[in-house]
């Protein structure tokens, strides 16, 4: 199977997979999504609130990371077998404009289109219709990762009280239509920051495109800057110079000139190439490899020190991620201590507390308070039954009869406990430490 076939069917896998991640859900919960809206992540099924975000810097740094790595080890493959511009550019040109409305030739994405009949102009409209109905589709399910399908398709029914959610959708459609119609490439090669830092990460184990220059020859050899300042083949160099790598080249570049930032690992150029050398009964001059393994013929190790530092840093930021995963809450609590640092009352002291509970559950639940050091007592809480997303803020007391002070100069703090707990199910609770603050002796007498 050719390169392009692959690259065709990766794709395929990759749409089908991003369209049907929005609404697949485990436990009721999505299995990707941020949502402003409730304000919540959710990952494969668990439900993080904001302030439970402790989890995502270590899911980014997996992104990045996981990036470098793949780009250390195997070039720009994202670029060409994953990334969402290359996928839209080959919908738009080898799908729409190519096979069916006839613009283009496949093998030739040099040639521009030509204008000047009145068929091609009604043409030229129809694939900008079709594409921009195609925008709006992929601007949509952009924003089911924000706003889960079963509330944006309500939200866009009622378009006055959701009129900035459509904007957005409408601006991200506006933006893929001039993207993929009018800059085209130009977007991986002058705005794409990525094709920036693809040759700090490259070295000759790298696998890229690479033209075999032990077989074909040096066609850009001592400053030769054409095709038509090469010098005389001698009679191992199997390069035929027939172009074809050159024409069918999406970012408009000669990849027998080496390593260039233009290039996406698209390896369309490798297919051209063998189709050609096929005929001379030969393989492809253009390969999938490394500098080393292509030309010096000596082994790219994949456990390299280099990339066992990548994978390393990786199992770091996955364990790391899973771990702050368990630490997850089942309700949300916070305590603040009130201005008033205590109370004085016939020989007990009192600490005054604001409770603010969340119950970030599915069910509704009474939520009760409990001291877990002997030496303090609840005397005032007013349990809280809340329902499903609901968050309210109560007052807790706690008192003590015993004889705390351990000095006369200053105002003694201790740490304690309490457990929240829902009084329907006591496995869902919380313990958080506070501080009580105890009076100097001379302040009880």
């Amino acid at each position: 199977m050719s390169y392009s076939k692959k690259r065709y069917l990766t794709y395929l896998i990759i749409t089908i997979v991003v369209f049907a991640i929005p609404f697949i859900k485990i436990n009721g919960n999505h299995i990707l999504l941020l949502s402003f809206d409730k304000m919540q992540f959710h990952f494969i099924g668990l439900v993080f609130n904001m302030n439970e975000l402790y989890v995502m810097p270590f899911l980014l740094m997996l992104l990045f990371i996981g990036i470098f790595a793949m780009t250390s080890m195997f070039g720009r493959v994202w670029c060409g077998w994953a990334c969402p511009q290359t996928i839209f550019r080959v919908i738009y040109r080898n799908l729409i404009e190519t096979k069916i409305l006839s613009l283009r030739r496949i093998k030739n994405k040099q040639k521009d289109i030509d204008y000047s009949k009145t068929s091609t102009k009604i043409k030229k409209y129809i694939s900008l219709v079709i594409w921009g109905i195609l925008s709006l589709v992929a601007a949509m399910n952009f924003m089911w990762y924000f706003v889960p399908p079963e509330d944006f398709f309500k939200y866009v029914m009622n378009p006055n009280e959701h009129f900035l959610l459509i904007m957005f959708v409408i601006s991200i459609a506006l933006f893929l239509i001039y993207d993929i119609v009018f800059m085209k490439e130009h977007f991986c090669t002058y705005v794409c920051p990525y094709s920036r830092i693809q040759s700090a990460l490259y070295d000759d184990d790298t696998k890229q495109v690479v033209y075999n220059t032990n077989r074909g020859g040096e066609i850009y050899e001592n400053g030769a800057k054409s095709i038509f300042d090469v010098k005389q083949w001698s009679g191992n160099q199997e390069c035929t110079t027939c172009e074809a790598c050159v024409k069918i080249c999406p970012t408009h570049i000669d990849i027998r000139k080496g390593l260039q930032v233009e290039c996406i690992n698209c390896l369309e150029c490798s297919d051209a190439c063998a189709t050609v050398m096929g005929k001379l009964g030969k393989k492809s001059l253009i390969d999938w490899g490394s500098t080393n393994t292509v030309i010096n013929k000596k082994r790219s190790p994949i456990f390299s020190i280099k990339n066992v530092v990548y994978m390393l840093s990786l199992l770091a930021c996955l364990l790391l991620a899973i771990f702050y995963t368990g630490e997850k809450e089942d309700f949300l609590v916070n305590v603040n201590k009130t201005t008033k640092l205590y109370g004085i009352k016939e020989g007990t002291v009192t600490n005054n507390y604001l409770l603010t509970i969340h119950n970030t559950n599915k069910k509704e639940y009474t939520f009760e308070v409990e001291v877990l050091d002997p030496r303090f007592e609840v005397k005032r809480y007013r349990a809280l039954k809340l329902k499903p997303k609901q968050r309210l803020k109560t007052v807790l007391i706690l008192n003590t009869t015993r004889k705390l002070a351990s000095t006369n100069r200053k105002d003694t703090p201790y740490k304690t406990k309490i457990k929240i707990f829902a009084k329907e199910n006591k496995d869902i609770s919380i313990v958080r430490e506070l501080s009580f603050i105890y009076p100097r002796r001379d302040l009880l007498k």
